[in-house]
Formats: C-alpha cells, structure tokens, sequence
C-alpha cells in the first residue's frame, strides 16, 4: 500500500520471518555465534532461549540461509507437543527417511542408517528445533537419545534449540540433568533498546530501499520503544502500521504526533488490557460459572471491558475510513496516469 509512496521496493516490518532483513543486536550476535560454535564444536547441544517475539526463529531461518557448509544436511522443526514417538515421525520426515515399519524400534533403525549413510558420505545431519518450549520433558530427553548416535567417536547428529523462557523450566528439571550435561552453549535473547530500535528501523527501511532523509524523528524512536517494549515483533506490527498511517495522511516524515494518534488506534493491539480486564471479571465467577457482579469493583471492570469494546469499534470505523480515502485516493492516480496516457497517445497520433 504504502511503499511506493515512500519508494520501497517492497513492505520492510513483514511479520514473516526475512534473512534479508536480519539485524543483529548484541543478543541475537551472541546467539548466533553460539549457534556457529556448535556447528564448529560438532557435537552437543545449542539452546537459545528469549521472550515471544524477539526474534528465535528469525535466528533459526538467518543459520539457516547462511550454512555453508555442503557436508551439514539440515531440517528444521517447528514443534508441538510432540510424544517421542511422534518427535522421531517428524524427524523422518523432514530428512526424507525411507521408511518401513510401524514400531518406534524400526523407526530408529531407519534413521540410525540414515545417519551411517551421511557420515559414510562425509557429512553429518544438523536438527533445528524451533518453539522447543512446547516439547514435553521425555521428548527433550529422546532429543538427547538420538545424539548418542555415534560412529569413530564423532555424533551423527546434532540438535539446536530454540525456544520461548519456559523452555528454561524445562531442562533445569531434576531428571533432565543428562540432557544439561550435554549443552556446550546457551543464550538467552532480549529486547531492544532505544538505540537498537532505531538502528533495527533504519536498517529495515533502507534494505527495503528508502533513499531520502531521516523518515522517522529522534523522539520517534523513543516513542516506539515505549510502546512496543522493544520486542521486535511488535515493532514490526507497529510501525508497519504507522506508515500505512503515514501514506493515508501524506506524511513524508513520522513524528510523534503520528505515533500518538497510530498508538491510540491499536492501543488494544499493542497492551492486551481488554484480555487482562476479561480475565478479571472471569476469575470473579462463582463456582457455577455465573459472573458475580455484585460488587463495585466487578461493575467497574464490566463498565471498562464495555468502554474498551467501544473504542475498538471506533477504531475500526476509524481504519474503514482511512481504506475508504486510500481507495480513492489510487482511484485518482490511476486515472491521472490514465489521462496522461491518452494525452501522449493522441499527441503521438497528431505527429
């Protein structure tokens, strides 16, 4: 919508994961050398761990893109909650195993020569396990199975994990002290600060290819970060936002003005307060599931669940309006370059 306007060559917040438009703090450098010294060290485990939204499975995709390495045959998982058995199903399919059998013993037979083949071959097989969170304590613990998978010394395998901080719960178990023996490395992502929200914007604009003056304030970047935390995700969602809002109203720089009135649209979007209200009235019902309403403080947060609804139709009447404007807004162009055209072409006709 907005990138011709501001002359990218394409959106530079998409929420899709991008290795083109990777920028590393010095959290996510951490962790990607870590990442680069397990695949050095061939063996053992890489955990990474960090908030939702701050960037493990762009890590995941960026390692990914990036392996050089033509002896390293690598899949990447995105989990579940996985049992073991189905763990090692996914670990078949992603590698392309053939497979025959119907017990988790042929399973493991199958991918044990699978992995005799790589080595025989002079490579080895890497496994990147993304939202590991979400993997029960015996699944981690099959994870550490398969890494004993060994031929002269030297694992066949290779596991990475990625995950949000429950993973952290997880392997400080009591019984998952074998597991913890075999991780060489381990980083735990952060948010951005001020200064790397604005070095992370700058970054993303250009590679997208912005050409002009500073698009965004100094006090702009403050503002970002107050309402986004600094989690890229958010930003990501936040200031894609801002510049559609800078495109409807023909901004060629975003101050915070325009932050204020976008951070107002999504304030919904950007806290969660209208889940955090819900859940409050909900863990006032009684044990028959009714809603005590019976109290003052009961009322009220009815009363602002009911505000908050309010202002989020508002809102969205507010958006309509906007892609209303924006609509015609690209109606008029077309038919300017539609005028200019026919304007050329009878002068072409005339010459």
């Amino acid at each position: 919508m907005y990138e011709s306007y501001y002359g990218f060559s394409e959106r530079p917040f998409q929420l899709s994961p991008d290795p083109r438009f990777f920028f590393a703090t010095k959290h996510h450098q951490r962790a990607l050398s870590y990442l680069q010294y397990g695949l050095d060290q061939k063996e053992g485990f890489i955990v990474i761990t960090g908030p939702i939204g701050t960037g493990k499975t762009t890590i995941a995709r960026n390692l990914m893109s990036n392996i050089s390495d033509a002896d390293i045959v690598a899949a990447q998982l995105v989990t579940t909650k996985l049992n073991p058995d189905e763990l090692l199903e996914l670990v078949i399919a992603e590698f392309k195993i053939q497979y025959d059998g119907d017990s988790k013993a042929d399973m493991l037979h199958a991918i044990e020569k699978f992995l005799i083949s790589l080595h025989e071959q002079g490579k080895r097989a890497l496994l990147l396990v993304d939202e590991a969170q979400n993997l029960p304590s015996e699944t981690v613990e099959e994870l550490r199975m398969l890494s004993n998978f060994q031929l002269d010394n030297q694992p066949l395998i290779q596991s990475f994990l990625l995950g949000q901080e429950e993973l952290k719960c997880i392997i400080q178990a009591p019984n998952m002290e074998q597991f913890r023996q075999r991780i060489i490395a381990s980083a735990h992502l952060q948010p951005l600060s001020v200064d790397e929200v604005k070095n992370y914007i700058n970054y993303r604009i250009h590679q997208a290819g912005y050409e002009k003056g500073d698009l965004f304030s100094e006090k702009a970047f403050e503002l970002i970060h107050e309402k986004t935390l600094g989690v890229p995700r958010k930003i990501n969602i936040f200031v894609d936002r801002i510049l559609l809002f800078g495109f409807l109203e023909e901004l060629d720089n975003i101050d915070i003005n325009a932050i204020n009135t976008v951070a107002e649209e999504m304030g919904i979007e950007l806290t969660g307060s209208l889940n955090s209200n819900v859940e409050s009235i909900a863990s006032a019902s009684n044990s028959n599931g009714q809603v005590v309403v019976n109290s003052t403080e009961n009322v009220e947060n009815i009363k602002e669940v009911l505000r908050e609804v309010e202002d989020i139709l508002e809102s969205s009447i507010k958006q309509k309006i906007k892609m209303a404007r924006y609509v015609d807004k690209l109606l008029k162009q077309k038919n300017k370059q539609y005028a200019e055209a026919n304007i050329t072409e009878q002068k072409s006709n005339k010459g």
